[in-house]
């Protein structure tokens, strides 16, 4: 693979970055001191200067970078988003203000691909306008949700409808206050194939029986607008029109969707090191102890060097799996991506602890960054798949190369 950005991708680069340094970081700093001192009943209400910097993105062409169909979004592939994904990642706010966060990325992309025209209609527009915001509802309480055939909810087809009945957790977008639809995924056909008994089904936020029982804290951080939630649906009833690519396509559809939005979260991680590695290094050269700047005490250098290496290492890994992607579709990527996803987040979280390390008390404060930082990078090893899950996968295909032709099939 070639690691030349094109020049459209510099452009791109350069006009993301721009924008970060002079018009979010300044925002993003000041609501991050203000965190913890916000009024509760404040937490779950939209920032007017957020809106405003989406607008400024807007028109200023830095908009749904990360679809790769030129009619909805920037026409980038996998590679070429990749490179601004990790710039968006040293920024919290950056990935909503480019209209690029999750899970709304993943939801449009679900219906990009799989969508009626109605659907897209209703949800995928709106969504591309920023207009509205989505949550994925996977995630059950009551099973082990790392094997997605656990699920217990329901979508059940009567007559003309769905009926949904069921619990989902860690909803993530369910608190932002315009949060109007949900994809939840659930049991259809308990006789089908095991990738076949379960169906994606786009549902209005505002239908009876839909409701949000509580917001959850992640290791103490709300993630407020947006928030993680836990969901309840009762006897919700929606049109059969709202299965998403028809009943028992919900394996198939959320593999689509969680290939590219990997490479997403990967990238974004490696970005949010290379901020924690830069903090680490600022610091380390400022400070003093025992007469002697911090990099030079404790053995500093050699974690600093150990950062820079475990990052460049990370970078490579999810480029490669993006080429992959981009090359031979994600059948063709199946391990590169599981590969990713288990080692970016623990990368991440080994050199943000490094950095927090260094900030002494400081960075275990919200005065600095790094706190919700790490807490990103841990919760990354549970979401989209734990990595004791990804690891399984992993192992499989490679134990397969081994194995006689006979019992490959």
């Amino acid at each position: 693979m070639d690691f030349e950005h094109s020049d459209r991708v510099k452009d791109y680069l350069e006009r993301v970055d721009a924008f970060i340094t002079t018009e979010i970081a300044p925002l993003e700093e000041a609501a991050r001191l203000t965190m913890f001192d916000r009024d509760p009943a404040d937490r779950w209400i939209i920032s007017p200067e957020l809106e405003g910097l989406k607008e400024k993105a807007r028109a200023a062409g830095l908009w749904n970078l990360f679809l790769p169909d030129p009619e909805y979004g920037a026409g980038l592939s996998n590679v070429e988003y990749a490179v601004l994904a990790e710039r968006m990642g040293h920024s919290f706010l950056a990935p909503e203000v480019f209209n690029c966060n999750a899970p709304d990325t993943g939801n449009m992309e679900v219906l990009h691909m799989f969508g009626s025209d109605e659907q897209k209609d209703r949800w995928l527009k709106p969504l591309l306008a920023g207009e509205v915001r989505s949550a994925f509802c996977m995630t059950e309480p009551g099973v082990a949700s790392s094997d997605a055939t656990n699920m217990e909810a329901t979508a059940t087809i009567e007559g003309d409808e769905i009926v949904l009945n069921g619990t989902k957790w860690w909803s993530t977008g369910v608190g932002h206050p315009n949060c109007e639809v949900l994809i939840y995924m659930a049991l259809t056909d308990p006789t089908a194939h095991r990738y076949a008994q379960h169906s994606m089904v786009l549902v209005p936020i505002d239908t009876p029986g839909v409701k949000v029982e509580r917001m959850l804290t992640t290791m103490g951080f709300w993630d407020e607008p947006g928030g993680h939630g836990e969901v309840s649906f009762t006897d919700v009833r929606v049109p059969t029109s709202a299965f998403i690519g028809g009943p028992g396509r919900a394996f198939e559809i959320a593999q689509a969707r969680l290939g590219p939005g990997r490479i997403h979260h990967c990238m974004r991680l490696i970005g949010l090191a290379e901020m924690a590695l830069e903090l680490a290094c600022k610091r380390a050269s400022e400070r003093v102890a025992f007469g002697k700047p911090i990099a030079n005490l404790g053995g500093n250098r050699e974690r600093i060097a150990d950062a820079r290496i475990k990052i460049d290492q990370a970078r490579l890994l999810v480029l490669n799996a993006a080429w992959l992607i981009d090359t031979r579709g994600l059948a063709g990527a199946l391990s590169a991506v599981s590969q990713i996803k288990v080692a970016a987040p623990n990368m991440a979280q080994e050199v943000i602890d490094m950095a927090m390390q260094i900030h002494g008390g400081g960075g275990l404060s919200n005065d600095f960054p790094l706190a919700a930082a790490w807490t990103n990078a841990r919760v990354l090893r549970l979401a989209d798949g734990p990595d004791e899950v990804h690891r399984g996968v992993i192992a499989r295909i490679e134990l397969r190369k081994y194995k006689p032709e006979e019992s490959k099939a």
